[in-house]
């Protein structure tokens, strides 16, 4: 699926992303895969995935299951 050419996708960025930009990721539903991009360059590398790997990768986040303190 290339994912640089929909412009129907509506990119959000997580509610816990604070207004002074920094390290944040932004997602879109496409039809069949749940887009994910970096913030500060939004016309750069895009991934796709399964909606299933994402609902399980987003369940461990919240589940502070990996060290995101770096």
């Amino acid at each position: 699926m290339s994912t640089q050419n929909l412009p129907d996708v509506q990119w959000r960025k997580s509610s816990r992303s604070g207004g002074q930009g920094g390290d944040c990721v932004e997602i879109a539903d496409a039809t069949s895969a749940i887009l994910v991009r970096d913030s500060k360059d939004p016309n750069g590398p895009r991934l796709a995935l399964a909606p299933t790997i994402w609902r399980a990768f987003a369940q461990h986040v919240k589940a502070d299951a990996f060290d995101l303190r770096g």
